[in-house]
């Protein structure tokens, strides 16, 4: 995928129009110089030591405060480009101010061969740690260059110490010789590699500035640029002359606009301690970026912990100013408040998740403020009891539902079917959204325990009269509960209870339903425990599916499980009542029937009402094997046993012909499974 374009550092309107201007400027010198050399009645020499010993003593100073200012922001950040561009200046400052030295009646009566070569050696210099600069080093690169960087000043320092005592000390060497009266043609021809060296380290920054669009940038191509220029100029050697003047005036150029573009940086920003921050290294912005985002989450903890002027224990560390420091100071708050405004927002977005999974309504409430004093800070929730609604001593009366402040703490009522249900305690204060934020909040915490509420009662309803899938299904989807239905594979597991008839005469109504509530509470775990929907209770019998309505593997395996439960549950029910019972009344004794095969299944009855259930010769089966099995035994079917695989213990029972079918049915006693 492309990259996008980075945006202009000027605005598009004014960019081309900017940029030809500064053309302009580059270009007049040239044509000056060019008007010069081919008009030489023009070019009229003018010689004046003290006005060219002070021009070049203030400029070079002024390089040299350059040259230190980015040095320590060398050091500073340690980036090796920004050490490079301090030598550049280092380098021209130095033989500039050598240059000065080396004028007429200065030091030696009438100048020397140094006064007239070094500039142009000095420039060349520069022109190696310009091009240097301009490149993109890697991180070992500039490692090696940052590693290196003393050596470097030294070597500077050892070159310029040697080419002043060779110049300036009288009859030493030919550099300190007086001038040469005939043009030196070699001096021009060596200055070719430091003009190319200019011209690819200006390209290279200005593909830089096209990345990242910076005025110091901007400033720095104009001075690789013009002492590119000030060194074609000085290759004429016509010393004195107006074309010789004109390479110093270009040197002054060069230096004078990266110092008042650094002034102007200043000013805007009010420190000095990130104005060659946009010449460094990618590494070292995205390490300074880094460093700023660090510290501003550490300004803003402080800002919402309401610690004020949290941007003053940074100013040491960013050499910030007070007015730097005040406006990071309010946009950490800014920060803070839009923070605390999402966090809350998400708080509103968690509580209103947790209200859709139906959770009852003590762990809806924990967990709910749990959540929301992550960004709400202390909130306090009291429901109703005994008529009144308080949390510690503060006791609440909401009159027309209307909030109630107290100092920095705001109360709201919570509702349910638009009566009291309980207070909610918020602190505010922060922000200028904290009361409608709070009042949200209030809001979706008493739709949330009207829901909690209302699931309780609608899974009590529907939990104690329908199967748990039946009602889950029904609860997620009400249009399940349409009339209609499919056709599909299931088992269905039949049971009832022999001896019941005899039972029921013998005692009373009473013993007969506390003996049906003993069998199917201990039969009903059974099933459901393994994955089956009862969908009968019918007297003393009961029909349970599997596979239906939710889709399951194993089934044939579930329900004989789940019927072998249900008998060594009910043994154990009958085993106890006969060691508590005096009488000897026999209390009944499950049988079950299992069979798999098709059925259609779904909502059967009128629109008035229906139930879940299941139809076909699948369930007729299950119900006439149930028949023929003996108390306390399981009979399944072939197609049963089929699925059951190799792990069970079954009796065959032989054909068996059963009411209603024709054919003859194979069926088994299930004994044991694995």
């Amino acid at each position: 995928m492309p990259t996008p374009a980075p945006a202009s550092y000027l605005p598009p309107a004014t960019q081309p129009v900017r940029g030809v201007v500064w053309g302009i400027h580059l270009v007049v010198p040239m044509l000056g110089l060019w008007l010069l050399l081919a008009q030489p009645h023009l070019n009229v020499p003018w010689q004046h030591n003290a006005s060219h010993f002070w021009m070049i003593i203030l400029v070079a100073g002024v390089n040299v405060v350059l040259g230190v200012l980015i040095s320590e922001a060398s050091r500073r950040r340690q980036d090796a480009r920004l050490f490079l561009v301090s030598m550049v200046f280092l380098t021209s400052a130095g033989f500039f101010f050598l240059h000065g030295l080396s004028t007429p009646k200065v030091i030696l009566e009438s100048g020397s061969v140094g006064f007239d070569i070094g500039q142009q050696v000095g420039l060349s210099i520069a022109a190696l740690f310009a091009f240097a600069s301009a490149l993109p080093l890697g991180e070992q690169q500039a490692k090696t260059v940052l590693g290196a960087q003393h050596f470097v000043r030294a070597a500077l320092g050892g070159i310029m110490v040697l080419w002043g005592v060779t110049s300036l000390v009288p009859g030493l060497t030919s550099l300190s010789e007086p001038p040469l009266e005939s043009p030196m043609t070699w001096l021009a021809w060596a200055s070719v590699p430091g003009l190319l060296l200019y011209a690819a380290a200006s390209v290279m920054m200005f593909l830089l500035h096209r990345r990242r669009p910076s005025a110091m940038l901007i400033s720095l191509i104009t001075a690789y640029a013009l002492l590119a220029e000030s060194m074609i100029a000085g290759m004429s050697q016509l010393n004195w002359h107006l074309s010789w003047w004109e390479w110093h005036v270009l040197l002054v150029f060069a230096f004078v606009f990266v110092a008042y573009s650094s002034y102007l940086q200043f000013r805007r920003e009010g420190s000095s301690a990130g104005l060659f921050d946009s010449v460094a290294l990618s590494a070292t912005v995205r390490r300074i970026q880094r460093d700023y985002d660090k510290a501003l989450e550490e300004m803003v903890e402080h800002v919402r912990r309401g610690e004020p002027l949290a941007a003053t224990r940074l100013s040491g560390k960013f050499r910030l100013n007070e007015g730097q420091a005040a406006v990071l100071d309010r946009a950490g708050e800014a920060l803070a408040n839009e923070r605390a405004l999402s966090e809350r927002l998400a708080a509103l977005v968690s509580v209103s998740a947790q209200t859709r999974i139906g959770l009852p309504e003590d762990q809806l409430l924990t967990s709910s403020l749990e959540r929301v004093r992550q960004a709400y800070g202390d909130v306090k929730i009291a429901l109703v009891a005994d008529g009144r609604t308080q949390i510690g001593s503060r006791d609440y009366r909401f009159a027309d539902g209307n909030p109630i402040r107290r100092d920095q703490l705001l109360a709201f009522p919570l509702t349910v079917k638009g009566n009291l249900a309980g207070v909610l305690e918020v602190p505010i204060g922060r922000t200028n959204q904290d009361e409608a934020l709070a009042a949200t909040l209030a809001g979706q915490l008493s739709i949330s325990l009207e829901n909690a509420r209302l699931y309780q009662e609608l899974h009590t309803l529907f939990h104690q009269y329908m199967s748990p899938d039946v009602a889950h299904a029904l609860l997620a989807d009400p249009r399940q509960a349409a009339l209609g239905g499919e056709l599909k594979e299931l088992t269905a597991l039949f049971a009832d209870l022999k001896g019941f008839t005899t039972f029921s005469e013998k005692v009373t109504p009473g013993e007969i339903v506390e003996m049906l509530n003993r069998y199917h509470t201990a039969a009903v775990p059974c099933i459901l425990d393994n994955g089956g929907t009862i969908v009968q209770f019918v007297g003393d019998a009961l029909l349970a599916l599997f596979n239906a309505p939710a889709t399951q593997t194993g089934h044939a395996r579930s329900a004989c499980r789940a019927a072998l439960a249900m008998q060594r549950a009910a043994s154990e029910i009958a085993e106890e009542m006969a060691w508590k019972r005096e009488d000897d009344i026999e209390w009944p004794t499950f049988r079950v029937g299992v069979n798999t095969g098709p059925a259609l299944v779904g909502n059967i009855g009128s629109p008035e009402l229906r139930g879940f259930n299941a139809m076909g010769d699948c369930v007729n089966v299950a119900a006439r094997l149930q028949g023929v099995a003996e108390p306390g035994t399981v009979v399944i079917g072939e197609t049963t046993l089929r699925q059951l695989g190799d792990d069970v213990s079954v009796t065959p029972l032989g054909r068996l012909s059963l009411k209603g079918k024709e054919e003859l049915v194979e069926a088994y006693v299930l004994t044991e499974m694995t």
